[in-house]
């Protein structure tokens, strides 16, 4: 059975120890960060070396969102704009992000990437903490969602599935979540009217990333350790979809990472999701999480079968096009 997880790995090239340790734990899928990239033929050998080492056609993510959230860049890959300078200062904002993100899918489907966390469809506001801002899609409810939509269709388009976050809303929080454990304070009326609706307009979705917030309206724990939050979650925001954690490293979560899974786990969270690629972390967080069965189980099959060869397009028109639209977006930081 298939290890409720998704895990990082060390390197650029998949060790012996790393692939006996996949191999034998069966994690649902993998995430890349910049320390696995050197160039397009090497990132295409780790992603078959990593679906190898499980058998199967396992999904591979990454991060690959526009400004500093970018783990591909150049020479070899384009380097993106932020978001919200897109979203902000294109003339035809939601074309300029379908591209843009039907062009990153096209980069990622080249190497058998197949799904990147993004969009965010947390909203910019102005205590928005600056991890954050300029990954957000725009200022406003609608705003947000019409954009984040824009950027999954354009993903989807290229063959890659998206990953949005970080549900149920983080544009409120104050704090890096990778340092601190940010509390939002904001009225459940407020929080389900503004934070929520883009994720409920966006609730079709295959797959969702949680936000290690607390929203003190509805629970004393963050959103990915709250029983509380999922209800919200698939209840009140409507999203059926597979659901997983942000990564469990990060310090807004207390506990050792073993305490971290199982709490996500018994929240209702399908998959935990662990970066590092520390073989001994990875370890801890293998022998204390679940397999994927019941709901969750489907849920995942579902993803899955959610990913579709890309649509046929001309993608040297579709970057002419981006070229015309990037020569008119400021500089990174004008988003903010």
């Amino acid at each position: 059975m298939t290890l409720a997880a998704i895990f990082g790995c060390e390197g650029p090239y998949l060790t012996a120890q790393e692939y006996a340790f996949f191999r034998d734990v069966q994690p649902w899928g993998f995430i890349l960060f910049g320390r696995n990239v050197q160039d397009p033929a090497q990132v295409a050998r780790l992603v078959a070396d990593l679906r190898n080492a499980v058998g199967h056609r396992a999904p591979v993510m990454i991060d690959q969102e526009g400004g500093r959230v970018q783990r591909l860049r150049g020479p070899h890959w384009r380097d993106w704009p932020p978001p919200l300078v897109t979203a902000t200062h294109a003339a035809d904002p939601a074309r300029a992000l379908w591209l843009q993100y039907r062009l990153i899918a096209a980069e990622l489907a080249a190497m058998g990437i197949d799904a990147d966390c993004a969009p965010c469809a947390d909203i910019a506001a102005p205590q928005t903490h600056p991890f954050l801002k300029n990954r957000c899609f725009g200022r406003d409810a609608a705003t947000v969602a019409r954009h984040a939509r824009a950027a999954a269709d354009g993903l989807m388009a290229g063959g890659v599935l998206p990953v949005m976050k970080h549900i149920p809303g983080h544009g409120r929080a104050t704090l890096d979540t990778h340092l601190a454990l940010p509390t939002v304070t904001a009225h459940e009326d407020d929080l389900t009217a503004t934070d929520f609706a883009p994720f409920r307009a966006l609730a079709d979705l295959p797959m969702a990333m949680t936000a290690h917030v607390v929203f003190a309206a509805f629970s004393e724990d963050p959103a990915t350790q709250s029983p509380e939050m999922v209800r919200v979650i698939r209840e009140d925001i409507g999203f059926q979809g597979l659901l997983m954690t942000d990564d469990l490293n990060m310090e807004a979560l207390s506990g050792t990472l073993a305490d971290r899974a199982v709490r996500a786990q018994a929240a209702g969270v399908d998959l935990v999701l662990h970066c590092k690629g520390s073989m001994d972390e990875m370890t801890e967080v293998a022998g204390a999480t679940g397999r994927l069965d019941g709901a969750a189980l489907e849920r995942a099959g579902a993803a899955l079968a959610a990913r579709r060869a890309a649509l046929p397009v001309d993608l040297d028109a579709l970057a002419a096009e981006w070229s015309q639209v990037a020569e008119g977006l400021p500089a990174e930081g004008a988003g903010d």
